[in-house]
């Protein structure tokens, strides 16, 4: 079984749609919070700090399964779906009051900022990853 990183995310106020919902772009910040949250405090607490010198997203996609209202915080669920050399996709399930409203997708390219180009995962990023891997 694939282990998941599991993170509960604020609703904020301004992350409301002219019909009271959460609006469909701040879905993303939503998965952004909780994907920082695995790849820079979660990895940091695992003594890896390489995620923070640069991840970029090559392709986000976004199932949208029922609206989400302002109140208690939505409860993201993550794993990797699938690794290669250089890219990782992260995949994720959002939950609002303990239903399912959402499921994404992002691929994520380690790269190297100083540089300017995209890396290779380091064998330390692979293992750390390793557990949260879909089988």
């Amino acid at each position: 079984m694939t282990d998941k990183f599991i993170y509960d995310v604020s609703v904020r106020w301004s992350d409301m749609d002219a019909y009271g919902h959460v609006n469909n772009a701040r879905f993303l910040t939503l998965y952004e919070e909780a994907r920082v949250a695995m790849f820079f405090v979660g990895a940091r607490q695992h003594g890896l700090g390489s995620f923070e010198e640069g991840i970029v997203i090559a392709r986000h996609e976004i199932d949208y399964l029922r609206p989400v209202d302002y109140g208690e915080p939505v409860r993201i669920e993550m794993w990797i779906s699938e690794q290669k050399a250089a890219s990782f996709t992260v995949a994720y399930e959002l939950f609002d009051d303990g239903v399912l409203a959402s499921r994404a997708r992002s691929v994520c390219v380690p790269y190297n900022l100083a540089n300017g180009h995209p890396r290779r995962l380091t064998p330390e990023e692979r293992e750390f990853l390793r557990p949260y891997l879909a089988a």
